[in-house]
């Protein structure tokens, strides 16, 4: 098996998604909550990647609007450095601004309480764990339609190792 999983990481969950192979669509899998350490973050991560038979992590990476690359997307990539010593799966690296935009438009508003009421903070936290796994699919989504020459939309990282860097 070849499969993909996308990755929206936040600073409390870490959204998921999958494509059993470059062919196949990406779908939100699940949401994770963020673990005190990456050691423990790479754990959970092992585990789907050997449930799924995962052969590449794409990592949303959050540049600024203008395009630059700020204190978050060095948080991810630091993370993502670690994240690669305790797997041994290739990591690729992919612009997503607008992501978690996205997806909320897709999944619509968030529900209201009860008698319309503002949403209680479990309806907050398990709509906000499935905008990080529509985001997550976004992510993984954009990154096979480039491969497969349907899209640029979004940017890819350079990876450094490629050009010989």
């Amino acid at each position: 098996m070849t499969g993909l999983l996308g990755v929206d990481l936040g600073e409390r969950r870490i959204g998921i998604a999958i494509a059993e192979d470059e062919s196949s669509p990406a779908r939100p899998l699940t949401t994770l909550r963020r673990a005190r350490s990456v050691d423990e973050d790479a754990e959970a991560l092992a585990r789907l990647v050997a449930t799924h038979g995962i052969v590449e992590l794409v990592v949303g990476l959050p540049f600024e609007a203008a395009g630059q690359e700020g204190t978050q997307a060095a948080i991810t990539r630091t993370w993502t450095d670690a994240i690669q010593t305790h797997l041994a799966v290739r990591v690729t690296l992919r612009d997503e601004r607008l992501t978690s935009h996205l997806a909320e438009t897709r999944l619509g508003p968030m529900k209201r309480g009860r008698s319309g009421g503002p949403p209680t903070r479990t309806q907050r936290d398990a709509y906000r764990s499935r905008v990080d796994r529509e985001a997550a699919a976004i992510i993984l989504q954009d990154e096979l339609d480039t491969r497969a020459g349907r899209r640029a939309s979004m940017t890819r990282t350079p990876d450094p190792q490629e050009n010989g860097s």
